[in-house]
């Protein structure tokens, strides 16, 4: 009887532990229920960026050369870019043309509509502000627009090229949800300068930057180890963000999740909310 009464014990005991057990691991794998917070605001600011970079790299291939040719022979735009530059009023104003309908680029993305560089005196002139504009400018069918405002900082040393870039763009995906992006940030060209192609281009962004996302949530992004970007990737590659704004404060970090290396190209970072991290997958 007494050892009976021992065995009903022991195994409510174990039965018990194991509960308690199994709670816990539920708790810690569970996933974040915001929205914002898993992945929301991550993954909008990595792809408006994206696009930024994207788009003064496509200006800067066309006021460096000011002709189609060499355009539609990098590889980016195959036969998809017109270049129409207009030195003689001031200010100079480049634009670039896409069509009105979708065109694959060598790069594999679909663009259209146009993207319109402004600027005074010569393209490459240390301190040279180029103020670029979009007109029903699209990338796989998202939308760019508004402004955003780069001036070139001493670009005589090869690989010490790097821009100060004022932003205040928007970024339309569907059905209709927009994205503000608005900032200073400076921008350094880290690879991919010295072949003439954009593909291997790699640029490190810092600054501070305030995203307004589609729900009206807002937050400020201070860049606290330089995000990387490549334009063969479609996400951001590293860096770290401290974050404030309607969830409260957090720190993104971009560089490794799940085992994966710093810089890889893939769609994986990680949230740390005090002091708790949780694995995010960033959405394109």
């Amino acid at each position: 009887m007494f050892c009976n009464q021992v065995l009903k014990k022991g195994s409510l005991f174990i039965a018990f532990s194991l509960l308690l057990f199994t709670a816990c691991k539920k708790t810690e794998s569970n996933p974040l229920s915001d929205a914002d917070d898993n992945g929301g605001y991550a993954s909008d600011a990595s792809h408006i960026e994206w696009l930024n970079n994207d788009a003064i790299s496509i200006a800067d291939a066309a006021g460096n050369f000011y002709n189609g040719v060499y355009m539609r022979t990098t590889n980016t735009f195959g036969a998809c870019a017109i270049v129409a530059p207009d030195t003689l009023h001031s200010p100079h104003i480049i634009t670039i043309y896409f069509g009105d309908v979708n065109c694959k680029c060598a790069d594999g993305r679909n663009r259209r509509g146009n993207i319109i560089i402004s600027y005074d005196s010569t393209y490459n002139k240390n301190g040279q502000t180029h103020t670029i504009t979009f007109d029903h400018y699209y990338v796989n069918d998202v939308q760019l627009a508004g402004n955003v405002k780069v001036t070139r900082v001493d670009t005589t040393i090869v690989g010490n090229w790097y821009y100060k870039v004022k932003v205040d763009e928007s970024m339309v995906t569907t059905p209709n949800q927009i994205i503000y992006w608005q900032g200073t940030l400076v921008r350094k060209w880290v690879s991919g300068y010295a072949t003439g192609e954009r593909g291997d281009n790699i640029f490190s962004i810092s600054g501070v930057a305030s995203l307004t996302r589609a729900n009206g949530h807002k937050y400020v992004f201070n860049i606290a180890t330089p995000l990387q970007f490549a334009l063969d990737c479609d996400y951001c590659q590293s860096g770290v963000v401290d974050i404030a704004g309607y969830s409260g404060s957090r720190q993104l970090d971009y560089s490794v999740s799940n085992g994966s290396a710093v810089g890889q190209c893939d769609n994986v970072a990680k949230l740390n909310i005090t002091g708790r991290i949780y694995p995010l997958k960033l959405k394109y």
